[in-house]
């Protein structure tokens, strides 16, 4: 069973909360600060992520997205909770649209925020497996602070002040960079499969936010949205992590949706 955190009244509707690679189930707390009173908040670690820090108990096999899937969906099913809404960032909208691919039964609405539904050429899937395996290595290597440094300087984060960078980098070190670097392989973009259709796959409403200076992201969404029962909302003053940028108007967003 995966660490997590509750809070909220449990006879509300459920919200199940997955964080982005590197980061915790904490970094959702001033989203559930916002949540709480109208909702069950269930944020989740993922494997190498948190609490989670043991590598013999949560190794992924590669690729590890249905283990990661198997593995929230057995913490969710240890706290009685069948039906949820499900939210998940980055990396964890990856693992989250697994969920909805193995469970689709179980959610009550999906909420993707900045996460990518898979490469669809061979030549891409490549060429990210080089630059993933590039990364996995500095991370088993360098010092994490290093490593920190090194990660937040990549474009999809340039929206983010030298002060936010130092204060991510600070926050994050605290990670064993051996089960970060086993999850990270496991989870590889290279890795995961083609899950554009799940939206239409599903019986309930499937959301994408985005924020409005990740322009890379926006795009994706918009050529998604195209093609699928994907609602599109973009937040202003924010940019690949909207809700750690916008956590007011991303927390209001989420109970528009979800009410």
């Amino acid at each position: 069973m995966l660490s997590y955190c509750c809070s909220g009244n449990a006879n509300a509707p459920a919200v199940v909360f997955l964080h982005g690679f590197l980061g915790s189930k904490d970094d959702w707390s001033e989203i559930i600060l916002q949540l709480k009173d109208d909702f069950y908040c269930i944020s989740i670690d993922l494997p190498g992520h948190g609490d989670n820090k043991v590598i013999s108990a949560y190794e992924l096999p590669t690729p590890g997205f249905n283990r990661c899937a198997e593995l929230v969906a057995a913490t969710l099913s240890s706290l009685n909770i069948s039906q949820f809404h499900l939210v998940g960032y980055s990396l964890g909208g990856r693992i989250a649209l697994h969920i909805a691919k193995l469970y689709p039964e179980q959610l009550l609405s999906l909420v993707l925020e900045s996460c990518h539904p898979g490469l669809e050429s061979k030549a891409d899937k490549i060429a990210r497996k080089q630059n993933d395996s590039a990364w996995a290595n500095k991370l088993s290597t360098l010092p994490i602070s290093e490593f920190l440094q090194l990660w937040y300087q990549q474009a999809v984060f340039n929206n983010l002040t030298t002060t936010e960078q130092h204060a991510l980098v600070l926050k994050r070190s605290h990670n064993n960079p051996l089960v970060l670097a086993n999850c990270y392989q496991a989870t590889s973009l290279a890795e995961q499969g083609n899950l554009w259709n799940i939206p239409s796959q599903l019986k309930v409403a499937s959301h994408f936010i985005a924020g409005h200076q990740d322009s890379k992201f926006m795009a994706l969404a918009k050529r998604w949205q195209e093609q699928q029962p994907l609602s599109l909302h973009c937040i202003n003053a924010s940019g690949h992590n909207v809700h750690l940028a916008a956590p007011q108007p991303f927390s209001n967003k989420l109970r528009m949706l979800f009410t």
